[in-house]
């Protein structure tokens, strides 16, 4: 249907208006009246309300009532403040994304979130270390103390007779270790958000790649070989990518009808619309192609090293500064991570796909990339001295083979395309 030089179309309940260069995409909820509210623009509502917020939560018009206040507890209010405010804008005024579900105005909150992060993160990297483990008692009171050592790789014996109370205490321990749950639940996450399961196994081998590489540097990373390829690989992350796969499979498989919460007969399929909300408008498969040429090789590639890079940083951040594995930071963050990736890969497959000759990544690629940049590089400060082992020789050996063996492969097929393209055009 056209009129004004406007074309609606509608796939899969998504309705698309196109004029121009310009494309915006709605739900059907924006033309159901039992959702239309959420979809209106009240900006100056909302402006007014946060206003009135401010007057109550700063004592602007009580100045007696706040100056009891001490100085720590004036500066905690008036950071949180900041960063409502903020958040506050985000959640209004930021450029929406490519996701709409469950509403857009949610991840422009979260790419609020992320900049955040990567103003926190830069204000620390300016710290000295022993100033930076104590600034992280103003996020958590437990903080600040130094962590006893943890290794997994102590005893790689799965019998012990000499203990009459449990033989198989080594491999108890490790089966009850609360990064089981986390492994699987991790892995589950990736195969939704990433959709390319020999994606998935590359990236699972080469993480505990990286405990083989790192393990002289920390010792979380020191486990029994039927820790790292037994449990780990063949036992938790499979779970984890399977169930993830099956669950892309289902939905994928699936014919949607986004019909608007008026328009559902009973209270069952009410129910059910409103779940549906919380999940993808569209289940698309993401085509990665790493072997369509060296260059998208490359690319898929450097996604590969982004993921690993982040969850290196994860163990590090936990080393450097102090924070216990079971600590609510360490789940903040993963969380915070999860919702920065999810638009994340969107971005980036679309920027693979798309065949412009001018074309630049979205925001939140630029976002987690920088985030990641910054995490690795306080690693690399606050780590400084802290390491006394150095690498063994047979891994500095194995990583330049497999370097030099890689750009050699890189060359060559450049080279073979390039052969190929001058036989086509003549």
């Amino acid at each position: 249907m056209e009129r004004n030089g406007y074309r609606r179309t509608r796939d899969r309940g998504v309705v698309v208006q196109e004029n121009g260069d310009a494309t915006t995409s709605h739900v059907d909820d924006e033309l159901d009246p039992w959702t239309a509210w959420a979809y209106k623009p009240r900006t100056i509502t909302l402006l007014l309300i946060g206003a009135c917020l401010l007057i109550w939560a700063s004592g602007a018009l009580d100045p007696e009532s706040s100056n009891s206040d001490d100085v720590v507890t004036s500066v905690k209010r008036g950071i949180w403040a900041m960063i409502a405010v903020f958040l506050s804008y985000c959640l209004l005024q930021a450029p929406s994304t490519v996701l709409i579900r469950p509403h857009p105005a949610i991840w422009r909150l979260v790419h609020g979130m992320a900049v955040i992060y990567l103003v926190a993160l830069t204000f620390l990297l300016f710290q000295k270390r022993d100033d930076a483990r104590q600034f992280m008692k103003y996020l958590h009171p437990d903080l600040g103390i130094e962590l006893p050592e943890r290794s997994y790789g102590a005893d790689c014996r799965l019998y012990v007779p000499e203990d009459p109370n449990n033989r198989f205490r080594n491999l108890y321990a490790t089966i009850f270790d609360e990064f089981v749950i986390a492994h699987i639940l991790g892995w589950w996450c990736k195969a939704i958000m990433i959709r390319n399961q020999p994606l998935l196994w590359v990236l699972s081998i080469g993480f505990e790649l990286m405990e083989l590489t790192f393990r002289h540097m920390l010792p979380n990373f020191n486990e029994c070989w039927w820790d790292s390829i037994i449990l780990d690989i063949l036992l938790c992350n499979w779970f984890g990518i399977s169930a993830g796969m099956r669950t892309v499979r289902y939905f994928d498989g699936k014919t949607y009808e986004w019909v608007g919460l008026s328009r559902q007969p009973n209270i069952l399929g009410k129910v059910r619309r409103t779940l549906g909300q919380f999940t993808p408008a569209r289940w698309d498969k993401d085509e990665w192609h790493p072997l369509l040429g060296p260059w998208r090789f490359i690319q898929v590639l450097s996604l590969c090293v982004v993921f690993l890079t982040v969850e290196l940083n994860t163990f590090f951040l936990k080393f450097c500064l102090w924070i216990p594995s079971r600590n609510p930071i360490i789940i903040h963050r993963l969380i915070l991570w999860w919702l920065i990736a999810i638009p994340t890969i969107r971005e980036y497959n679309s920027y693979l796909q798309d065949r412009k000759p001018i074309k630049k990544v979205g925001a939140f690629c630029w976002l987690a990339l920088a985030i990641c940049i910054v995490e690795l590089l306080i690693c690399v400060k606050f780590g400084h001295g802290l390491y006394q082992t150095s690498m063994p020789q047979w891994l500095v050996i194995f990583w330049t083979f497999a370097g030099v063996g890689v750009l050699f492969f890189l060359i060559a097929w450049s080279w073979k395309m390039h052969r190929y393209s001058e036989k086509k055009s003549r």
